[in-house]
């Protein structure tokens, strides 16, 4: 009999003597989730194959809200009974849920967003985007590879304020989704108009007024690629770092109560004062 064959009996019969249910070598196999690198992207998502796992902007409810022949281009990335054996290092299984779709499908949620595949039509056919590729990225400005570490997402998402009056991007009075800043939780950030350049004039030194329209505290810069990342910053308030987008701090709303999707700030106190965090805004003006 052969030396190895020996090894591998030995160590079977050890495995059940002292443990009933031997485990699998990690190393024998992929993990189901993993995260992969990209030169230009950085740390994604990927599968046990190494096909990219993207985020869809219009699931700004966390739900899934790609059907149709939308669901033929990016189909959902299912997996039943995830545990902390089947992530790659780096992964967290409390960042890791699901959903059920429309379809009766069982979607994986990465930070409360559903998880696709990306599989374009070629000649009427969908074919899934191949391992180590990541073609997917910003397609229709809505679609991008799921980071672990984003501190800026894009939700696409109706303008609704605490006034319950619905509004577009330009801020009239209407219907029609505005793709603006979120955290990556999808929550919704703002920007303060008596702001100027990396000045934060709302936040007292007591932070008394901080409930109200919190600060959005990291001066960390991951973001979506079709941001310019070099427009980002960040600022010292009394001692804590805020986010800033040229020159405007980035603050969240204390009526949102954390529910992602929420944009009532858009109204409050009144139209035009608590703007959602655009790619498109305005230089914020300088200081006087």
């Amino acid at each position: 009999m052969k030396t190895s064959t020996l090894l591998t009996i030995l160590s079977l019969s050890l495995c059940l003597f002292f443990n009933s249910s031997c485990k699998k070598d990690d190393k024998s196999s992929p993990k189901l989730i993993q995260l992969a690198t990209s030169e230009t992207l950085g740390q994604h998502l990927v599968d046990k194959d190494g096909r990219a796992l993207y985020y869809f902007s219009n699931d700004y409810n966390g739900l899934n809200n790609c059907q149709g022949n939308c669901a033929s281009v990016w189909p959902v990335f299912s997996l039943e009974n995830l545990t902390m054996e089947d992530l790659g290092d780096g992964l967290n299984l409390s960042d890791f849920g699901t959903i059920t779709t429309a379809d009766n499908k069982n979607q994986i949620t990465y930070k409360s967003w559903p998880l696709y595949y990306y599989a374009p039509s070629v000649n009427g056919t969908n074919i899934p985007e191949g391992s180590g590729t990541t073609t997917g990225e910003g397609v229709n400005n809505i679609w991008y590879v799921a980071k672990p570490d984003y501190t800026i997402m894009l939700v696409n998402a109706q303008l609704t304020g605490a006034n319950g009056s619905n509004y577009k991007s330009d801020y009239t009075v209407g219907t029609g989704k505005t793709v603006y800043f979120s955290d990556a939780k999808g929550l919704t950030l703002y920007t303060f108009k008596n702001d100027r350049y990396n000045k934060n004039t709302f936040t007292n030194s007591s932070f008394s007024n901080d409930p109200v329209w919190p600060i959005y505290q990291t001066d960390k810069i991951i973001v979506p690629s079709t941001l310019d990342k070099s427009l980002f910053g960040s600022i010292d308030v009394f001692g804590k770092k805020q986010l800033t987008y040229k020159g405007w701090p980035l603050y969240y709303f204390g009526q949102d109560a954390g529910l992602r999707g929420s944009n009532k700030g858009v109204s409050f106190p009144q139209v035009g004062v608590w703007p959602v965090a655009v790619k498109d805004a305005t230089v914020a003006p300088a200081v006087q």
